[in-house]
């Protein structure tokens, strides 16, 4: 494990000043990444008006900060960014009690991501097939002249597939791809010249048009998996034994593999962990999404991501494997500045490990999740976080907020109208 540690006990008791200077001092930030990581205004308008269209201002999520992970035996505090109630606290309060047993591991595949060169009107859609994967070295050229930078750096096209639709709503169809290995970038740029570029030589091969020319989200070879095991004993409470909670968390597994509309939801909680990390970092998470979602559904049926098992000493044992286009270069990982100040948080080397403490953090969510269902339920612990934005909804300020939230949690009825009633009782 490293000298550094994520084990920071009593950090959701603190006050948001000092809980920023714990992350400051783990990561080593220095006064003006601090700055950006907690005063409004981290992305200035200007900059903004630059990333996108038709500007009028900017939108602020929380950013919490996820503790105690020990992933591939280094610690790491995981920034997130994002507005639910408890996503932040689960995954972190499952880094706990995961870390005593050796933590998370992950991996990664090469980062390859696929372009597509849509070619319609091929006479003998076949015989293209053919042609262009006897053609293989000279399209792989013709990519790699488009970036030099990205085969300086060891990555490029390495290949290409073609793949056959013989009866489409327009006719036959050739779809080749291109496979590149996009580096520490998430690829889409790079990807998508190399496929404009040889469009043209792509058509002289097959005989036929070509149409689309765009990269796939469905990142099928970049994968990144994660994986945990803990004894049995480790998930003991007052009220159920470690036995009992792993048996319940397997039948709630079980039913999101077989049920796609388990399987949405069960899915929708790993995303609770990555897209937080995958947007505080300026990475695209919708990108991320879809590919996760394809890939969940790669065999035809929608279904989970992750699978939970017992081992033959009764340990615990979860593993979890997506698509992971993540990137450190280009895109809003570069012009937004609290992006920046977030991968200064994790210290990131690669766009390799980001996607490995991108998985694991999913796996944590999904374990939590599952534990909370095998055991008091979902609601309770979600709706005492939730109690906080109830009781601000009602007008609560200040010290307000904790003694309404914890009024709400232990009384009758957790709604917005009994907020504003103790609000109107506290205040007499």
């Amino acid at each position: 494990m490293s000298e550094r540690s994520s084990r920071l006990p009593g950090f959701r008791k603190l006050e948001p000043s000092a809980r920023l200077q714990a992350v400051a001092e783990f990561s080593a930030l220095n006064a003006d990444q601090l700055a950006l990581l907690c005063q409004p205004g981290a992305l200035p308008l200007n900059t903004a008006d630059a990333m996108i269209e038709n500007v009028v201002g900017t939108f602020e999520l929380p950013l919490g900060v996820a503790t105690n992970f020990c992933i591939n035996g280094r610690d790491y505090l995981i920034p997130m960014a994002v507005e639910e109630p408890s996503v932040v606290a689960a995954a972190s309060n499952m880094a706990r009690l995961v870390r005593a047993y050796g933590g998370f591991s992950a991996s990664t595949t090469t980062p390859i991501m696929r372009a597509q060169v849509q070619v319609l009107r091929c006479l003998d859609p076949h015989g293209a097939r053919s042609r262009l994967l006897a053609a293989q070295q000279e399209i792989v050229d013709q990519a790699n002249q488009q970036d030099e930078m990205l085969l300086s750096l060891g990555g490029g096209c390495r290949e290409i597939e073609v793949h056959l639709f013989d009866d489409t709503p327009v006719g036959p169809m050739v779809v080749l791809h291109l496979l590149v290995d996009v580096r520490d970038a998430m690829g889409a740029n790079a990807v998508n010249t190399m496929a404009e570029a040889v469009a043209p030589l792509v058509e002289k091969i097959s005989g036929g048009e070509a149409r689309l020319r765009i990269l796939s989200n469905l990142a099928d070879r970049r994968l990144a998996r994660a994986s945990v095991r803990i004894p049995a004993t480790a998930l003991d409470t007052p009220d159920y034994s470690g036995d009992r909670v792993i048996s319940g968390m397997l039948e709630a597994c079980a039913l999101a593999i077989v049920d796609p509309y388990r399987a949405a939801t069960h899915n929708k909680g790993i995303m609770n962990g990555i897209d937080p990390l995958v947007l505080a970092t300026g990475n695209d998470w919708r990108a991320v999404e879809a590919g996760a979602h394809a890939y969940a559904a790669r065999e035809g049926r929608y279904t989970a991501l992750s699978r939970w098992e017992q081992d033959s000493s009764g340990a615990l044992v979860g593993t979890l494997e997506m698509p992971m286009a993540l990137g450190l270069v280009g895109g809003a990982t570069k012009s937004h500045p609290a992006a920046q100040a977030a991968l200064a948080v994790l210290d990131i080397k690669s766009a390799d490990e980001l996607a490995q403490v991108a998985v694991a953090l999913g796996l944590a969510q999904n374990m939590g999740a599952l534990r909370a269902l095998a055991t008091e339920g979902i609601q309770k612990g979600h709706m005492a976080l939730h109690a906080r934005n109830i009781a601000i909804a009602a007008g609560a300020m200040g010290e307000q907020v904790d003694i309404i939230a914890s009024q709400l949690a232990d009384g009758e009825g957790m709604n917005q109208a009994r907020a504003e009633q103790l609000l109107r009782a506290l205040g007499n």
